[in-house]
C-alpha cells in the first residue's frame, strides 16, 4: 500500500516537474521537491522499491533542471 502511495505522489510531482522544464518556469521545481521527498520517504518505508526509485528519478530530473537554471530559471 505504501508503494502505491509513493507512486501516486511521484506522479503528482511529475505533473509539476514536466512543465517546469520550460524556460522561466524552473521555479515550479521548488514546489515539486517537498512532494518528491515525501514520496521517497514513503517509498523507503514500503517493502517494494519501485515507488522509491520512481520518486528518485523525478527528484534527479528536478535537481538537474534547478542546477542548470541557477536555482530559479
Amino acid at each position: 500500500m505504501l508503494n502505491i502511495i509513493s507512486i501516486l505522489i511521484g506522479l503528482l510531482s511529475l505533473v509539476i516537474v514536466i512543465p517546469a522544464q520550460i524556460p522561466f518556469l524552473g521555479w515550479a521545481n521548488w514546489f515539486a521537491l517537498p512532494f518528491v521527498v515525501a514520496g521517497v520517504v514513503i517509498g523507503q518505508l514500503s517493502s517494494s522499491n519501485s515507488g522509491r526509485n520512481f520518486c528518485l528519478i523525478v527528484l534527479l530530473i528536478a535537481a538537474i533542471r534547478l542546477t542548470l537554471g541557477g536555482g530559479f530559471f
